[in-house]
This record gives structure tokens, C-alpha cells and sequence, in this order.
């Protein structure tokens, strides 16, 4: 990829920036973004092209993408426990998704970064009281007040001290690395407890001998997890702020995360966004809804992957439990026959949200399902490759989503509804899903992985010297 010149490299300041919050202070704003550029980047070039490199074998059908964590992370709610608890989530949830899928699992948290949150209204109303609304922790505050909702560009300096506490951690525990009979053990747990227990028990009980044959093996026991980071780069005066250009290759890399995502509402050809993200060499995303045509894809291929580059780009798809499987066969079948490797990713999250009777947002368990289970089926009729899952989920027992085996109803929504913005899945519902999605897999199709070596990728990951746990950023 040719690296840009830095009148093109700032080319998308001279574009409109949908969703860019109305800083009150331009001068206050430069000033924290020179401070910024005056930081270490968050991530490394070397971590992102491993991670690129993990995202091609996607491309390829040889490896499957897990992607979750918060809707929008908090600066109170930043503690070692809650990542843990994120973190080991995501783990029981990729020991059950490699085994199924016969693949290794890239795993990725929806975290270190992901602070800031696209709004449908600038505003909001309560008890005749109108305020901006609020636009994440990175932005503003959540308090209905006017000195909280004001936008803050000190508090870009937080979310960076915030991102780089979570990634020291993310790091600590790759480090130590994690034995997969361990997460399997608590996911038979689960299993136990569980109403539909009797349902998820085989595959249970077939990955509990998959880990025996390979303990029977007498496998290297050094363990080592790989974990990358990232969020929505929603707000380009940070993005712009942390990227740097790798002095080993002079290629720019984002320094915020190691994947970074264009949403479904900045995602115009002619905006801000898709000029800046252009101009990176980290592995990006773009979330497509309903309202995505086939030649807008291509033109995002064109304009964000004109080399084809495998693992470069990810089409993470949120069209509704009730479109997906009308509107997701042409843009799959038309991005494939342009010869683009593109990673095809589901969100069966955030085009399943409404508002329940109680007033808060909330999303149906099976409505989520659904959505999966329309991914699966149009990439399975069509022959392509079902390439990850990109979930809403927290460690934490909190009660925002409705159903799931534990059969929470909208009277439970007001027990544990923490979220600041959108409905996450509680460990319950997100093993739910795993089990769940374990079941669409169709193993004569995917590739010929033992699924030995697959439950045990989705856990230690590659052993080598370019892994995100064993770098010293």
C-alpha cells in the first residue's frame, strides 16, 4: 500500500465528519490534540499486521472472528475484575466456536477505545428539558445536567489513559496465557445449570474429549493467548491524533487500536471517515445495514482495499432478524464475484433494538439468534464463508437483554440495567448464543482443521515473537 503524502494523509479534515461532536472550544480541542500526538501510540504496526495476518486466514475460511465486549465502555466502570470477566467471557465463548467450526478463533475485544457512540439525535428531551445528548464517556458525561453534557475535549486524554490501562491488562493476561481445560470446566458448568443443558451437552462432552486426546498428546504445555483490541473510530480528531508512521516501513498505522471500525451511519463515500480510514494500514471494518446496496460496498472495497489485500478489510453486517436473509445474499454474492477478500462478519445486535414497555432499550435473545442464524444460511446456500460474530456482551449479570435460557422478561429489565447506551448480554445469554451458533456450523463445509487444534488456537493462539502479549507496547 503506498503510504500518503501528508496533504492526503489530511484530506478528510477538508470532508464533513458525520457524528463529530460540537466541540465548544476549537483552540481547547488542538491543544489536547497536540497532546495526543505527543503520547505513545496504544498499539503497535507489528501487532497489527498480526493481526491482519489472523484476519486473512477469515478471508480464506480458515479461521473464524470473535468480536465483543461493551456497547460503550465507562470511565467508573474501568476496573481489572470487570475486563477479566470480559475477557474470560470471550474465551469459554471461542473454545465452544473452534470447536464447531473445526477453525481457530481470532479473538477481539469490543474494548480499549471504545468510548465514544454515534447518535440518531443530537439532543434529548427529559421533563421538557432539552440537553445534547449524550455521546459517550469520551465526549461528555451521562449526567442530565448542562455542565455534563457538555463536550469536553479533556476528555480525550482520559479515554487514552483509560484504553492504555485496559491493553496493559489485555497484555498481563495474554502473557500468562490461558490453559483451555479451564474455561471448557466452567462452560460444563454452565452447562449443568443450565435449562437447556440436555441441548448443549454433546458438544460439551465432545470438546471435553477433544482436550483429552490432546492432553493424551503430550502437547507443548507453555501457554499463550493472543488478544487484540478494538472500537468504532468515531472520532477522528483522536484517530488523527495517535497515528504514526512505522519508521521500519513508513506505512501509517492508527495508534489507538488494533482494529478500528467505520459505523453504518459515517460510513458515506464522499465523508470524513472513509478518507481517514484510507489512509491506514491497520486492519479496518465497516458496518453495513439495511440500508447498504451492493454498489456502495464495492465502491468501500474500492476506495478502502484497492490493493486486495486479504485481512485488510471486514463487512460487518447488522440488517435485522427479519431482512438479513433478503438483503444480505446480493451484497454477498456481488462483493465475492468482484474477487475482493473481504471478511463477512454478523452483528445480530443493533438492528434488533427497540424499546420495551418499561421504556428501556432492550433486545430479544431470540431475535439475535435469528439474525445468526439468516448469516449462516445465506453464506451457506451461497458457498462463502460465515467469518465471525460481533457481539454486545459484559462479564457481569446484568439484566438488559429479554430471553435467553434463563428466561429474563421485561420485568426483570429493571434489576441490573447498567448499560450507558444499548442492551448487552449477560454471561448466560452470550453461552447461550455460542452453544447456539455452535449448532449452525456445517462441518463438511468448513476446512480441514482437526478439532483438537482448533480448541486449543482459540485459546493459546500462535506461539510466536509478533503476538500482542509478547510486544512491549
Amino acid at each position: 500500500m503506498l503510504t500518503p503524502t501528508g496533504e492526503a494523509a489530511a484530506h478528510w479534515r477538508t470532508l464533513v465528519a458525520h457524528q463529530r461532536p460540537e466541540w465548544p472550544s476549537p483552540a481547547e480541542l488542538g491543544d489536547v490534540a497536540d497532546r495526543l500526538a505527543a503520547l505513545l501510540p496504544l498499539v503497535t504496526p507489528r501487532e497489527c499486521d498480526t493481526l491482519t495476518a489472523r484476519l486473512a486466514r477469515a478471508a480464506e475460511g480458515k479461521a473464524f472472528l470473535l468480536q465483543g465486549g461493551d456497547c460503550a465502555e465507562r470511565f467508573d466502570r474501568l476496573t481489572t475484575p470487570a475486563i477479566h470477566g470480559k475477557l474470560r467471557l470471550l474465551e469459554r465463548m471461542a473454545v465452544i466456536l473452534a470447536y464447531a467450526s473445526a477453525v481457530p478463533v481470532v479473538t477481539v475485544g469490543r474494548m480499549a477505545g471504545q468510548y465514544a457512540k454515534p447518535r440518531s439525535r443530537p439532543t434529548e428531551t427529559v421533563d421538557g428539558r432539552t440537553l445534547p445528548v449524550y455521546r459517550g464517556d469520551a465526549v461528555n458525561g451521562i449526567g442530565f445536567s448542562p455542565a455534563e453534557r457538555r463536550p469536553d475535549p479533556a476528555r480525550l486524554l482520559r479515554m487514552y489513559d483509560a484504553s492504555r490501562r485496559t491493553l496493559d491488562i489485555m497484555r498481563d493476561l495474554a502473557r500468562n496465557g490461558t490453559d483451555p481445560r479451564q474455561p471448557h470446566k466452567e462452560n460444563q458448568d454452565f452447562v449443568s445449570r443450565s435449562p437447556a443443558g440436555e441441548r448443549y451437552g454433546a458438544l460439551a462432552g465432545r470438546i471435553g474429549r477433544a482436550l483429552s486426546r490432546e492432553d493424551a498428546s503430550g502437547g507443548d504445555p507453555a501457554r499463550t493467548t493472543e488478544l487484540f483490541a478494538g472500537h468504532e473510530g468515531l472520532l477522528l480528531d483522536y484517530e488523527a491524533a495517535l497515528t504514526r508512521h512505522d519508521p521500519l516501513t513508513g506505512r501509517r498505522y492508527a495508534g489507538s487500536g488494533h482494529l478500528l471500525w467505520i459505523g453504518d451511519r459515517t460510513r458515506q463515500l464522499d465523508g470524513a471517515h472513509v478518507a481517514y480510514f484510507a489512509t491506514i494500514d491497520n486492519p479496518i471494518a465497516v458496518k453495513l445495514g439495511p440500508a447498504a446496496t451492493p454498489e456502495q460496498a464495492l465502491a468501500l472495497t474500492d476506495r478502502l482495499d484497492p490493493g486486495r489485500r486479504p485481512g485488510r478489510l471486514t463487512f460487518i453486517v447488522r440488517m435485522g432478524a427479519d431482512r438479513v436473509r433478503d438483503l444480505l445474499p446480493d451484497l454477498v454474492e456481488k462483493v465475492t464475484a468482484s474477487g475482493a477478500p473481504v471478511v463477512w462478519v454478523c452483528d445480530p445486535m443493533h438492528g434488533n433494538t427497540f424499546e420495551a414497555p418499561c421504556g428501556h432499550k432492550t433486545r430479544r435473545f431470540d431475535d439475535i439468534l435469528a439474525e445468526a442464524a439468516g448469516f449462516f444460511e445465506v453464506h451457506r446456500a451461497l458457498g462463502t464463508h460465515p467469518g465471525g460474530l460481533h457481539v454486545e456482551l459484559t462479564g457481569e449479570d446484568v439484566t438488559e437483554c429479554v430471553g435467553g435460557g434463563a428466561g429474563l422478561g421485561f420485568d426483570d429489565l429493571h434489576r441490573r440495567y447498567e448499560s450507558a447506551c444499548d442492551p448487552r448480554l449477560n454471561p448466560g445469554q452470550a453461552l447461550d448464543l455460542a452453544f447456539l451458533v455452535a449448532e449452525m456450523f456445517d462441518p463438511g463445509a468448513t476446512a480441514a482443521v482437526a478439532p483438537d487444534a482448533a480448541v486449543k488456537a482459540a485459546v493459546r493462539g500462535a506461539r510466536h515473537h509478533d503476538s500482542p502479549a509478547s510486544s512491549g507496547a
